[in-house]
């Protein structure tokens, strides 16, 4: 029998969606308001262990029973052994209705047959006699209660200190709007390049953050994870103006985990994905947040500590394009310019090329400090002429003085710039693209991580140079 063929409502399945292992689940009526996806023709499924729900292809789906031996015996894994008791557990508690339906099945002795009344019993007993069962009504609950720290905007305000990925920075926008709401203004500079067919216009949008004109969406705003960045992104969102909620990320509660974001997606609720990950992964997320009506808008962000708390980063997005502009007014409170890029995926591939640039500048700029050291010149006077010709930045200023005080503070935490040269590196891989200078870079970042230096700024990879 080809795979999800004769499938309906009630049964138990493995399914699975892009790259993740085929999961257990039951196939359940989808919420009234929840469309179809267009296509090809799929089911809406209940994942055991995770309580995550998504639409998935027919050709995606496989008769939980038929196929349980192969699918135990080819993934493993904590969580995935938790769905698989679930489901056995379920299984067990419907055999044992069963069973009591047989045993309360009797004659009384007044000569009349009992009978249970359990639901279950029922749908047993309609699929016996060939009639299709009662739809099943499975409750979609919103997530998990969440420690809320930040509603509104208020003069002064304190922040908990979490310690989190400054890369995993996500917004939800709600389309219900607060009371007393004043429609968002917005002036975009277009810039458009040459165009081929069927090839998305780049717009790019200039911040008005600093001079304190932004007006704020009329949209709630949810913000999870704060951490190096989060903590000024949040912050200047609430000075200009924006309601926002502030979640506590924890690494049991992300995206698709048990009680995720994916839980509390709906139709017209909206994510704003600001983390730089690979734009498999970036694909993959829209896919599941979309798949539950939702929109999705892909939004990472160019910067350090230092720019987000000072409004000035850049902000790369790709995606829902209504979506880019609702999120006009969060993206000039954050950054000094944002850029739609078009497809999902796109930003998420922009944002590593840059950060694969960064990181083996960085490397340079510590070898170069290294063999001033070595050949006895002064490591001050090379940075006072870089501060004088083409290379002179602010980072460059930063970087170089972390390395001559001996003091590596993270601003960019090293871990994630390693991060991003190896997925850099793996794209390029993906397009048979060779990244020497990326290579070499990624090998000294790593050789810095086994020094312990993870935890600190990325110019302490000065300190693998020097060995």
């Amino acid at each position: 029998m080809a795979a999800g063929a004769g499938l309906r409502v009630g049964d138990l399945v493995w399914g699975k969606l892009g790259r993740y292992p085929p999961w257990p689940g039951k196939i359940v009526n989808p919420p009234k308001d929840l469309k179809k996806p267009r296509g090809k023709k799929c089911f809406f499924v209940k994942f055991f262990g995770t309580e995550d729900h998504a639409w998935i292809k027919v050709d995606q789906l496989k008769s939980y029973h038929v196929h349980k031996e192969e699918m135990i015996k080819s993934t493993k894994g904590k969580r995935f052994q938790q769905a698989v008791d679930a489901v056995e557990e379920f299984i067990k508690s419907k055999v044992s209705a069963f069973t009591s339906e047989d045993k309360s099945r009797h004659i009384s002795s007044d000569g009349k047959r009992q009978h249970s009344s359990t639901a279950e019993i029922s749908e047993h007993s309609a699929r016996k006699r060939g009639r299709p069962p009662k739809e099943e009504k499975d409750s979609f609950p919103e997530p998990s209660t969440v420690k809320r720290l930040v509603t509104g905007p208020v003069v002064g305000y304190k922040w908990k200190q979490v310690k989190d990925d400054p890369h995993f920075h996500h917004f939800l926008l709600s389309q219900s709007e607060k009371s007393e709401s004043c429609s968002a203004i917005i002036h975009q500079l277009k810039t458009t390049a040459e165009e081929e067919a069927e090839s998305t216009s780049i717009q790019a949008a200039d911040s008005t953050a600093t001079n304190g004109s932004v007006t704020p969406t009329d949209k709630r705003i949810g913000f999870l994870g704060l951490g190096l960045m989060g903590t000024g992104i949040v912050a200047n969102l609430l000075k200009m103006g924006h309601t926002v909620t502030v979640w506590n990320r924890t690494g049991e509660k992300l995206v698709l985990g048990p009680s995720g974001v994916l839980q509390g997606i709906r139709p017209g609720k909206c994510y704003v994905d600001m983390s730089t990950v690979d734009p498999e992964t970036s694909t993959e997320i829209s896919q599941v947040i979309t798949s539950r009506g939702g929109r999705f808008l892909e939004a990472p962000v160019s910067g350090n500590r230092q720019l987000s708390e000072n409004g000035m980063l850049v902000i790369l997005a790709a995606g829902d394009k209504a979506l880019f502009d609702d999120c006009s007014s969060c993206f000039q409170a954050m950054g000094k310019k944002s850029f739609y890029l078009g497809e999902v995926g796109n930003a998420s591939k922009m944002m590593l090329i840059a950060n694969m640039i960064l990181g083996s500048f960085m490397a340079s700029v510590a070898e170069g400090f290294t063999l001033a050291k070595r050949a006895s010149q002064s490591q001050e006077v090379l940075l006072y002429i870089l501060s004088q010709g083409p290379l002179a930045s602010a980072f460059l200023d930063q970087k170089c003085q972390n390395i001559l005080q001996g003091s590596f503070k993270p601003d960019f935490l090293l871990k994630h710039i390693q991060k991003d040269l190896r997925l850099a590196i793996a794209m390029g891989d993906s397009v048979n693209h060779s990244t020497p200078m990326a290579a070499a870079a990624n090998e000294v970042f790593k050789k810095a991580k086994a020094l312990d230096q993870s935890e600190n700024d990325m110019s302490a990879v000065y300190l693998a140079c020097n060995q």
